[in-house]
């Protein structure tokens, strides 16, 4: 199984998933999802499945460290997301969810763009159908405006891929050192196209795939498809989507682009932008949703500051653009768990009460106490509590932006800590479980969702007591130790001035039923203007030009097949006709001497011969 692709596992589960029911299909789910993470401790680094296909060179399974440490966490998340969904009878729902794990193993695992770009669009379709299958108008509409927002993004990738292409004519998926391929272009190495075109297309192409990358990424301003479409998928659809969609494209961007300096500033503003809308947001998921963004933006800002090479030489283990690398990795792996566990908190709170909106919720510790509990435990994960698993994973990227020398940075990411607290490690799970009791009638969930928090709440605790574990992972040496007396003293006085600062405000922070407006409001504003104009501006032009075309374009079109037909007639028809029929008078002629007296044809065989002879001599 060293050479296995996990992938394939889950793949076969999500047939099974659809054709098994009952006792069944839960054991195929469990036994599908536990198998790749089984698989995944067992592979070995190196090139597998590599084919030629129609001249490309494809590889499925190029295994190094960095891809196992997500493909663990991947596998994973995907066993705890498969015990969090035993409970459900839609069939669907699991064969989507199962293909959208697939889909982010075969990306993790691809060596090149051509099987990178197809499995990306898998995970796409399967994920839109995880909002789909929730069935309400509103999920309807958030699906179709998620599924336009990726095709968008997966033609900006393809386009960057073309380009990169027709520049190089290679797909290998690994670092993309746009001054490297310039160099080479100047240098005559890629002489496909016309060198001075190649060089205006490599900047082309490293920003599209940039920014189809940073799409899934939710890298505003093209981050509202996240928060608009998240919210509204189902229950257990919506803990799979907080997990693989954003994490998938983080390790295509470590990836692809490490130190990448314009990604540290946009990832330094997605942490505040993120926070900034969840302080101020109603619906829990909403909340959550746009955490996702500032969680992300620490671990794209970390790749922003993790230009990890010098001259050829890796940088010491201990330099700021490598603790920024292995930080990211590792927050990317603490980040999927406890955010799962959030969501699947607040998943349970939707479906015990029917909402999940904070100003018609409080008081449910008294019905739901364990999934108050593991909550609280989400929460202060995500908050960088000691002994949590975001204490021995955020600070490092923090950390390694102090060593970079990147003030301005570290200082965003502090900032953006602040509010985690506020809004997720406080606000969430005050106004859900404390605060003034709704009345909302509830209970715990299914024993299944219990045991789901139960165990992603294990591992939040067990990578913040046991951070060698993750640590041993990493692609790089770790030699950051998280729990210095500095980094310890910091972060209590953190925490404890944002709680106190949170006690002070809490009247003003009370939620209120109101709609807060994104960049999203530009495109859903905006497509009913856009239809019109199409409708009222370039229909017309279209049917006008199509009029023209009957006109003009057919009636040249029709003279200019009668013409051709007259050609074929007079011209081809009478060469081809005329030498048949000379060629029949010829026969026809020859035909003559034909007297059937056998005396004759001898006589005329000899004096052939003779003939042939005396040329033969005299020449």
């Amino acid at each position: 199984m060293g050479s296995m692709h996990p992938a394939l596992f889950i793949f076969l589960g999500a047939i099974l998933a659809g054709l098994l029911h009952g006792t069944a299909r839960k054991v195929a789910l469990l036994a599908a999802t536990g198998l790749a993470f089984l698989n995944v401790g067992m592979l070995e680094t190196g090139t597998y499945g590599a084919v030629s296909w129609l001249g490309f060179h494809l590889v499925f399974m190029e295994v190094d460290k960095l891809a196992i440490v997500f493909l663990h966490v991947f596998t994973l998340m995907a066993f705890i997301g498969a015990v969090y969904s035993l409970h459900v009878e839609d069939r669907w729902q699991h064969v989507a969810g199962l293909l959208y794990v697939g889909g982010s193993l075969g990306v993790t695992l691809a060596g090149d763009y051509l099987t990178l770009f197809v499995f990306w669009e898998l995970m796409a379709f399967a994920s839109a159908f995880l909002v789909f299958l929730r069935r309400k108008p509103e999920s309807l509409r958030a699906g179709f405006r998620y599924l336009l927002v990726h095709t968008l993004g997966g033609l900006i990738l393809m386009g960057g891929i073309f380009l990169m292409w027709l520049i190089t004519r290679d797909l290998t998926f690994s670092i993309f050192d746009r001054d490297a391929i310039a160099a080479a272009v100047e240098a005559g190495k890629y002489g496909f196209i016309d060198q001075a075109w190649a060089l205006k297309l490599v900047p082309w192409a490293f920003y599209l795939i940039m920014i189809g990358f940073a799409l899934n990424a939710a890298v505003p301003p093209i981050h509202a498809w996240l928060p608009d479409a998240y919210p509204e998928a189902t229950v257990t659809g919506a803990v799979f989507m907080c997990a693989f969609t954003t994490k998938t494209a983080v390790y295509v961007l470590l990836r692809a682009f490490p130190g990448a300096e314009v990604l540290a500033i946009a990832g330094a503003i997605m942490t505040l932008y993120g926070v900034g809308y969840a302080i101020i947001e109603n619906d829990a998921r909403r909340i959550l949703a746009y955490h996702i963004v500032s969680q992300v933006g620490y671990m794209v800002c970390g790749i922003g500051m993790a230009a990890i090479m010098v001259n050829g030489h890796l940088l010491p283990p201990d330099s700021g653009a490598v603790l920024a690398f292995n930080g990211t990795v590792a927050h990317a792996y603490a980040h999927i768990l406890y955010k799962a566990l959030l969501f699947m908190g607040v998943g349970a709170v939707l479906e015990m009460t029917g909402t999940c909106k904070l100003s018609e919720l409080g008081g449910l510790y008294k019905r739901m106490p364990l999934t108050m509990i593991f909550t609280v435990i989400g929460g202060i994960s995500i908050s960088g509590f000691p002994f949590t698993s975001g204490f021995i994973s955020k600070s490092m990227i923090i950390a390694g932006a102090g060593g970079s020398h990147h003030l301005v940075l570290m200082i965003m990411l502090l900032l953006a800590s602040v509010g985690t607290f506020l809004s997720v490690g406080i606000k969430l799970p005050y106004f859900l479980f404390f605060g003034k009791d709704s009345g909302v009638p509830a209970k715990e969930p299914p024993q299944n969702m219990l045991w789901a928090m139960g165990i992603a709440a294990f591992f939040c605790f067990f990578l913040g007591v046991y951070p060698e574990y993750l640590y041993k992972m990493l692609p790089f040496e770790a030699t950051y130790h998280p729990y210095s007396a500095y980094h310890f003293s910091e972060t209590i006085q953190i925490l404890g001035f944002t709680g106190l600062g949170f006690y002070l405000l809490r009247k003003k922070l009370t939620p209120e039923a109101k709609l807060n407006l994104d960049v999203d409001w530009l495109y859903r504003r905006g497509t009913p203007y856009l239809i019109t104009f199409a409708r009222n501006v370039l229909a017309p032009i279209d049917g006008w030009w199509s009029e023209r075309y009957k006109v003009v374009g057919m009636r040249f079109a029709l003279w200019f097949a009668a013409l051709w037909s007259v050609f074929d007639v007079k011209a081809i028809d009478g060469v081809v006709d005329g030498t048949a029929l000379g060629v029949r008078a010829i026969g026809g002629e020859v035909r003559k001497i034909q007297s059937g007296r056998l005396q004759q044809y001898i006589a005329m065989a000899v004096a052939a011969l003779f003939a042939v002879l005396a040329l033969v001599v005299q020449f």
